[in-house]
């Protein structure tokens, strides 16, 4: 066996060959120079020695198969960089093609996750076999990183599925599969159950194909191939290929993403050419978006932010991992039915309760409900749903979050006629979803702390009270944490911890290891009115903002200060309390919301908002909005809200909305045209265009 410095080389004597990607200097394999070097090495040696190679296996010793491009490096490139990005591109595919043209089977043996350049190692390959494991992901996520498939995955795709199939089922979502659904449409050829069985079953497809040159070639590279589904110039396709443009745009809400549209002209070009020509188009579109701005921004806010985030970048040190087994929820309505949901379904026991019987069994329904939809589309079992759905206890009793399971089983409460199954003794976390008022919240709390455990986590699901208030209404402080969870539950990906004044470390790091088991987002963020999410913007309710306002006011002013209006209060203030228009609650804010069509633009901000209904500038709305959130996020960072750069990015992001394009409400100011200084001076040309106190123009009049 000769050590190779990032791929072991061991040929059997049987002829077979396994390629062990293995960089020792990493934990994850990339394709970076190492690797580069590595495989020219390797193919140098295959091709020769191949009279004595019966086939070669490519497998990985890391848990995962291969991680993909080098992003550290190439999130430093730009424009000038273009022709060196293309040529790595089109050196890493020139050895990828020297491998699928070896004339001896290859099988790629996938014994962990392949995204992006990992399942482009495995496509040329003639023959692929993964481990039967969920944990495992296959797919070309490039798309959600800016980026396309540059090391020939669009190429081979097109040929392999056809190009409607190529882009729909694989390359324009950017989809993580399991390897079954991978096998259902064709990346991967077989599945194995278990690690150990990997190399045997890829041995034995070798042994078995010996001498067959269909099993050593790939079928674009056999005589009388057609690409499935046929191209550009078949009638067929031919008829449906001009409405793939306004398809996608559908799909992006007119929003200006280049690498969406990269991946289908690339596709589309590639497509009607050779497959040496079309690697070459795909090489251009890749350097073209590798060095453009776009895919600095989405690099660094969905690879690298958000990696430090899931890593436990704002948890605190030294404190031992958590797990969850018991949660009892604290009101059934939307929050907190979602809330059951989600924790049920992470394992964990819980206890729902709310004032009457038929809140407590309706919050219980909405979980039925949404398992219900994911049994129809076949994602999980009826014995998974009725799992989860056992582990919720609908409740009215307080004491029953202190009722060990085995007494809750065939007792009846009054007033309920099912019966309910509770927890062991004591509840390691308690989370209050009830209504937004801070009364109510401390009475729920003064009712049950004396009912759970003395280390129990105490979190209050709220997007505007202050954390450090509620958590007068109990004696342990230092267990309590705001919980600020995102409507509807089950699809919002972000959770807002709010750390209070009291809130110990071993609280904070609680918390986040209980976001993260329910396979949420966690950012952490200190005490305030409105937090972070809440104080930057709201689509659901204009009268958020007021109220959040109002009771900063009130406590500034009793503490003797000055409150400090902000610009955008009047614009608020005349809305809701001018116009009526108090949010998406009411169908009406910033944008009409009809029942039958999507929600647009509200008629009136032209004659109400809009100086002397001049025309206004198109760059100059865009950039108003994401400027107001961008100066918010930094005050909230000034004013030590915030406290890490993730945070804020991801929060923008997955909590309010902000454009992924940007990377998030600041990495949109580094990334902004200048920089900095680019992003400061651009604001002076507004200070000339203010909208009038009041317009007299009537609303029918003008253009939405």
């Amino acid at each position: 066996m000769t050590q190779q410095s990032t791929i072991r080389y061991d040929r059997a004597n049987d002829g077979i060959v396994t390629l062990t990607l293995d960089d020792p200097g990493a934990n994850v394999n990339t394709m970076n120079d190492a690797y580069v070097d590595s495989m020219a090495t390797v193919l140098d040696r295959l091709e020769a020695e191949l009279d004595g190679i019966t086939g070669v296996i490519v497998t990985s010793a890391k848990t995962t198969f291969f991680a993909g491009a080098d992003l550290k490096a190439m999130v430093h490139a730009d424009p000038d960089d273009a022709q060196a990005m293309f040529d790595e591109a089109q050196l890493v595919k020139a050895q990828f093609r020297r491998l699928e043209l070896l004339g001896r089977p290859v099988v790629a043996a996938i014994n962990g996750t392949a995204l992006g350049g990992g399942l482009e190692i495995a496509l040329a390959c003639h023959h692929r076999i993964a481990v039967d494991d969920n944990r495992i992901q296959l797919g070309f996520p490039e798309v959600t990183l800016g980026l396309l498939p540059g090391a020939g995955g669009i190429t081979r795709t097109v040929r392999m599925f056809g190009l409607q199939d190529a882009l729909m089922n694989v390359l324009l979502q950017g989809t993580r599969m399991k390897p079954a659904r991978a096998k259902g449409i064709g990346l991967v050829d077989d599945l194995v159950s278990g690690r150990e069985n990997l190399i045997i079953a890829a041995r034995s497809w070798i042994l078995q194909h010996q001498g067959d040159s269909a099993a050593a070639s790939q079928p674009w590279d056999r005589s009388g191939y057609r690409m499935p589904g046929g191209t550009p110039a078949t009638p067929k396709l031919a008829a449906i290929l001009p409405s793939f443009p306004a398809n996608l745009r559908k799909q992006l809400k007119g929003a200006p993403y280049p690498a969406p549209r990269a991946i289908l002209a690339a596709a589309v070009e590639g497509s009607q050419v050779d497959f040496d020509t079309a690697t070459r188009i795909e090489s251009r579109y890749f350097a073209s978006l590798a060095t453009g701005q776009i895919a600095k921004n989405m690099i660094q806010a969905f690879f690298f932010d958000l990696q430090h985030i899931n890593a436990g970048g704002s948890r605190p040190a030294g404190v031992p991992a958590y797990n969850a087994k018991k949660v009892a929820v604290l009101g059934a309505g939307m929050m907190g039915a979602g809330i059951a949901y989600e924790c049920a379904r992470s394992g964990m026991e819980v206890v729902l309760k709310d004032v009457s019987v038929e809140a407590a069994r309706k919050g219980k329904a909405h979980s039925a409900a949404l398992l219900d939809k994911q049994l129809t589309k076949g994602r999980i079992t009826a014995a998974i749903r009725d799992e989860v759905l056992d582990r919720i206890s609908p409740t009215t009793d307080s004491a029953d979050v202190a009722r060990k399971r085995e007494v809750m089983l065939g007792r009846r409460q009054p007033g309920i006629v099912e019966v309910t199954s509770g927890l062991a003794a004591g509840d390691h976390v308690v989370i209050e979803a009830v209504f937004e008022s801070a009364e109510l919240k401390r009475r729920v709390f003064a009712e049950i702390e004396d009912l759970v455990e003395s280390d129990s986590l105490l979190a209050s699901n709220t997007s505007t009270l202050p954390i450090t208030d509620l958590a007068t209404a109990v004696r342990r402080q230092s267990d309590f944490i705001g919980l600020h969870f995102f409507s509807p539950v089950d699809r919002m990906p972000l959770v807002e911890i709010i750390k209070g004044k009291q809130t110990s470390d071993v609280a904070l790091a609680k918390a986040v290891d209980v976001v993260r088991q329910i396979k949420k987002t966690p950012i952490v963020v200190n005490d305030s009115r409105g937090f972070f999410t809440s104080r930057v913007i709201d689509e659901v309710t204009l009268t958020l903002p007021q109220k959040i306002r109002a009771e900063a006011k009130a406590a500034t002013e009793t503490e003797g200060n000055v409150f400090a209006e902000h610009p955008g209060t009047a614009t608020i203030d005349r809305m809701v309390d001018e116009f009526g228009r108090r949010g998406k609650s009411w169908a009406a804010g910033f944008y009409d919301y009809p029942t039958d069509a999507p929600k647009h633009l509200w008629p009136g901000l032209w004659g109400h908002f809009v100086d002397g209904g001049s025309e206004p500038d198109f760059r100059d709305l865009k950039e108003r909005f994401t400027f107001a959130m961008s100066l918010e996020t930094v005050k909230c960072l000034a004013d030590g809200v915030l406290t890490s750069v993730p945070d804020a990015n991801i929060g923008s992001i997955m909590g309010i909305g902000f454009p992924p394009l940007y990377g998030g409400a600041l990495q949109y100011i580094n990334g902004y045209a200048g920089g900095l200084p680019g992003f400061v001076a651009r604001p002076s040309c507004w200070s000339r265009r203010r909208p009038p106190a009041r317009a007299s123009a009537d609303l029918t009049d003008r253009p939405a």
